[in-house]
């Protein structure tokens, strides 16, 4: 049986209930409670860099990038990732984060700040980013903060306290 690649897309309105779907299967109802979804609460994500990975009519794949600030500098959060088991260990997920990173440079972004693994994210352009450089207002292992670098240099003038960016 021949398996369909996947189509990669902005996310769109339509994709809502699959996407909340896929993150209510990975993530379960925990993920309210954690730091990062706080952080995303009441701030829409950006429609240009939110992608959705599609399998025929099937969602398999799902990213979002969100408005933040750290400190005074501007940034995007990276989350949810969340990829269908049935097409996982194929590469979907890095493809995601791979064209998302690529549309929000191309958009004019400097950073991207997510809670994650570092194994996993280190491959893709993310590194550590030090406690005493970037809080976050609530609990999280200091250890999974991560940036990447969409301008290089950016980093540098990121430091203080991660806040959401909620439009007016």
């Amino acid at each position: 049986m021949k398996t369909l690649a996947p189509e990669i897309r902005p996310e769109t309105a339509a994709d809502a209930a699959a996407v909340e779907a896929l993150h209510e299967f990975a993530f379960g109802p925990g993920r309210f409670a954690r730091t990062a979804f706080r952080l995303r609460e009441r701030v829409p994500y950006d429609p240009h860099l939110s992608l959705v990975a599609m399998v025929g009519p099937r969602l398999a794949g799902s990213i979002r990038l969100s408005p933040i600030r750290i400190g005074a500098t501007p940034a995007l959060l990276l989350g949810p990732l969340a990829v269908d088991p049935d097409h996982g260990r194929r590469g979907l997920g890095s493809a995601l984060v791979r064209l998302s990173l690529a549309a929000a440079r191309e958009r004019g972004h400097e950073l991207v700040l997510l809670v994650g693994d570092a194994a996993y994210y280190g491959r893709l352009g993310f590194h550590h980013v030090p406690p005493t450089r970037v809080r976050l207002p609530g609990p999280v292992d200091t250890h999974r903060v991560l940036i990447a670098e969409l301008v290089a240099g950016a980093a540098a003038r990121a430091e203080g306290l991660v806040a959401p960016v909620r439009s007016a």
